[in-house]
């Protein structure tokens, strides 16, 4: 599978951001085990309304990449979550959960819910 021209994004694509309560789970574990003042800088970066909260802006890439919901790592391969600087990516049909949606990152879920 190709890659996402990601670089120099900005975060364009990241947010709203639909997770489960397993993907919750999954983002509290690794914000448990990340070092303190990389969390603090993640937190304290401003970002507009809807914008991951996990979306590092300093260093333009997902501060929680390893844990991230299915919908980012389902983004740009699917007709639905179409990158506008790679289309030719998504080739799959719609984006489809497995499992129920319980929020949205930055909304529902912010950073006084961890």
């Amino acid at each position: 599978m190709n890659a996402l021209p990601c670089e120099g994004c900005r975060g364009l694509c990241c947010g709203p951001v639909p997770i489960t309560e397993q993907e919750w789970k999954r983002i509290q574990k690794q914000i448990k085990t990340m070092p303190r003042k990389i969390r603090e800088e993640l937190e304290n970066q401003p970002r507009l309304f809807g914008t991951c909260m996990f979306y590092d802006q300093n260093k333009d890439r997902c501060g929680i990449h390893t844990a991230r919901p299915e919908i980012c790592r389902s983004f740009g391969y699917h007709e639905d979550l179409v990158c506008f600087r790679m289309p030719q990516l998504a080739t799959k049909g719609k984006f489809a959960r497995k499992e129920k949606l319980v929020g949205t990152l930055s909304i529902d879920f912010t950073w006084k819910n961890l």
